[in-house]
């Protein structure tokens, strides 16, 4: 048996050994003539050569998709198995994908690595960044097909669709109210508990309801 010096390893040929120890090392002896990018072995210097080539020589079956690396492969395959084998030690919910488990754990840490560069807003989801920059950017690339608005956010366009479908599927609990949006129904239910978010940076003088903090707010702009 041969082993490595670094870590303790064991391995039965020397070769194998010589190609772990580039782990520690960082030696990397197989480039890519096409962008320079160095690897320590030779099958991942293919991998990536994939890139250029454009060759996918591995094919999901039931799909019809294919990719260029294996793993990208059996990663896509648990779309049809249901298989989660990244697990959450918190609160023991599964992922497909080892990057959805990552981005899942930062609602546990707080931790926020998304940051917009023009505002300085940070985000636990790339996906709620680039949703977020559609409000600088002014994309709004969600079409109403009835009415012709668009929308920067997909849940925006749901929510503004039930106009014209008559769908109410928030309900208050104490009278039976329905609302189309969720944002319609706390604002209901302030009426219950008598709370007054709504708040006049001039005056100080709180409201119910957000329209009527902004009535409030006409009337003292008005000449």
């Amino acid at each position: 048996m041969h082993h490595c010096s670094d870590c303790g390893k064991s391995f039965t040929k020397i070769a194998v050994l010589k190609r772990h120890q580039r782990i520690h090392t960082g030696v990397k002896p197989y480039h890519c003539d096409q962008c320079g990018n160095s690897f320590n072995r030779q099958s991942n210097l293919k991998s990536h050569q994939r890139i250029h080539t454009g060759e996918k020589p591995y094919y999901c079956e039931q799909r019809g998709k294919s990719f260029t690396q294996q793993g990208s492969l059996k990663s896509h395959q648990r779309i049809h198995t249901g298989e989660k084998p990244y697990h959450c030690e918190q609160c023991g919910k599964s992922y497909t994908h080892q990057s959805n488990l990552k981005s899942h754990k930062c609602i546990h840490t707080g931790e926020k690595p998304y940051f917009c560069e023009q505002c300085g807003k940070s985000f636990t989801h790339q996906s709620n960044l680039k949703s977020h920059q559609r409000i600088h950017t002014e994309v709004k690339p969600y079409f109403c097909e009835q009415c012709g608005k668009s929308f920067t956010q997909q849940g925006h366009l749901k929510s503004h669709q039930r106009i014209h479908t008559g769908e109410k599927p928030y309900h208050c609990e104490q009278c039976g109210k329905s609302f189309s949006s969720r944002r319609a129904l706390l604002s209901h239910q302030q009426s219950h508990t008598g709370q007054k978010l709504y708040r006049c940076g001039q005056c100080g003088r709180s409201y119910v309801y957000q329209s009527s903090l902004r009535n409030h707010k006409c009337s003292n702009t008005q000449p």
